[in-house]
């Protein structure tokens, strides 16, 4: 049985994360550096309590070498200061001993009372350049060594990059004692699909057209049912949201007013991810789009003038905007991680507009869940908490 996202009344809550920018990406006007806006403690906490307080149930803290602080370290500072938001911890695989990382992530599970998420990244090292094959197996070693601390006595493992053997595991079990902490993931190669079909929980997508994103979501689906699971679906994607449609589209061209091509192709390719075919994508989306730089009647690529990765924004009213989300939660996606710049101001926006129309939730922890064989059922079929 083929599985495919349809419309389902399971898919009536969906888990909306914000974004604190660890990484040097907050700008008034992008490209243009904003000393208020530097990426620092000071800042990108207030980000995390703004996006606590205006009612997001997540939070993307990202990774990056070249620019930016410390994910793990930013997380744990996060503990103290908040209660209620979850937080997602972006993990560049090979960067720490397996079994070290294992105790790291289980010791904030724990500071945060269950309330940590984590991004799986498969990622070069800074004077590194590997194989895509490899880094992908080095990242697939390192989540099935997670899986064992988390979820066994002893880890014993012999893989082509790891072996362990007999290892015990009591310093390392997570707050959450049901698999550990949820395992968000995103990529677009055979490899990088394989690895979450098999052991991730949320396949996370930058934005594209509907129907390109359709296509992968079937991809994956299928892939997913071959090791006998289902996965959850989440759309990585920045906002511009305002009363009106003219208002939000007028702020698009007043963000990119001062950027200078040269910077932003500096800002481009600075990221370790910058030669990716997921990377690769967005800038196809920008040579498709119309002169305005909408791919979609809602969908502008213009962020991805000056940016790695994500690289199109979600631009109109209020109405418009929960439309989009409606047809895409309709497409079978429950999970949402907005940003928008600056990100304290558009949080608030969002916040204002947008979350309280909508129904959210935390995503469930059902690691290891099988498919129903009821045809056409809808993806990610489980309970809401």
């Amino acid at each position: 049985m083929t599985i495919v996202p349809i419309t389902s009344a399971d898919l009536d809550a969906a888990e909306v994360s914000w974004f604190s920018a660890l990484c040097s990406d907050d700008y008034q006007y992008l490209g243009v550096p904003d000393g208020a806006l530097r990426s620092s403690w000071d800042h990108c906490s207030a980000i995390l309590k703004r996006a606590e307080e205006n009612g997001f149930g997540n939070i993307l803290c990202p990774s990056s070498y070249q620019v930016g602080q410390d994910t793990l370290s930013f997380v744990a500072g996060g503990a103290p200061i908040t209660d209620k938001i979850n937080m997602l911890a972006a993990v560049r695989c090979g960067e720490m001993q397996p079994i070290m990382l294992a105790r790291t992530l289980a010791t904030l599970d724990h500071m945060l009372q269950g309330r940590l998420t984590v991004n799986i990244i498969s990622s070069d090292f800074p004077g590194q350049k590997e194989d895509s094959s490899y880094r992908y197996q080095r990242s697939r070693e390192v989540v099935e060594i997670l899986r064992q601390a988390w979820t066994q006595d002893e880890i014993n493992f012999d893989g082509q990059i790891y072996n362990f053997s007999g290892v015990k595991t009591d310093p390392v079990k997570p707050f959450q004692q049901n698999g550990g902490p949820l395992l968000y993931f995103g990529g677009y190669s055979p490899d990088a699909i394989d690895l979450c079909a098999e052991h991730c929980d949320v396949y996370l997508m930058w934005p594209e057209t509907k129907e390109d994103l359709a296509d992968r979501m079937k991809t994956v689906a299928a892939k997913a049912s071959e090791y006998n699971r289902t996965l959850d679906y989440g759309l990585r994607v920045h906002m511009i949201v305002r009363d009106t449609e003219q208002e939000a589209r007028e702020y698009a061209q007043e963000l990119v007013s001062k950027l200078q091509d040269d910077k932003g192709e500096e800002i481009r390719k600075r990221a370790l991810d910058a030669g990716s075919l997921g990377v690769s994508r967005q800038a196809r989306n920008r040579d498709l789009a119309d002169m305005d730089g909408f791919i979609e009647p809602h969908l502008w690529t213009g962020v991805g003038r000056a940016r790695s990765g994500c690289g199109a924004a979600l631009v109109g009213s209020a109405d418009q905007i929960l439309s989009e989300i409606e047809n895409y939660k309709k497409m079978g996606m429950r999970a949402f991680i907005f940003s928008g710049y600056p990100h304290l101001e558009e949080c608030d926006y969002v916040g204002k507009l947008i979350l309280p129309e909508m129904k959210t939730c935390s995503l469930p922890h059902e690691y290891g869940r099988v498919p129903s064989t009821t045809p056409n059922t809808p993806l990610g079929n489980g309970k809401r908490t």
